[in-house]
């Protein structure tokens, strides 16, 4: 059984400090490994591969509003089918409108 607190583990009845890591401390640790590595052509290419693969990853993380053209007209052709269906709501003016807005 372990307890976790801010900055320590324990862990079997012993006390187990762990490493965080301020983001300077990072940014410094990369930065010092960038330094090392910065004469090797084939290495600076792999890290920089890795940082793009870090980058699309992450950016597929934050907008998941992205859709294909495809994606987005089959959504259209979806709500217009409903509409169709009378399975829609029909607002007719500002008023229509504010009154389904204070609805929701």
């Amino acid at each position: 059984m372990f307890v976790v607190t801010k900055d320590i583990v324990y862990l079997c009845n012993k006390i187990w400090r762990t490493n965080y890591m301020t983001t300077m401390q990072i940014n410094a640790q990369i930065q010092q490994g960038l330094n090392i590595l910065k004469d090797d052509e084939g290495m600076m290419q792999r890290v920089a591969k890795y940082i793009q693969k870090l980058v699309t990853q992450k950016q597929k993380e934050e907008d998941l509003s992205l859709m294909t053209k495809d994606e987005f007209f089959a959504q259209v052709d979806e709500a217009l089918s409903q509409a169709e269906r009378g399975e829609g709501i029909r607002v007719r003016g500002k008023k229509e409108l504010q009154d389904f807005l204070n609805s929701l």
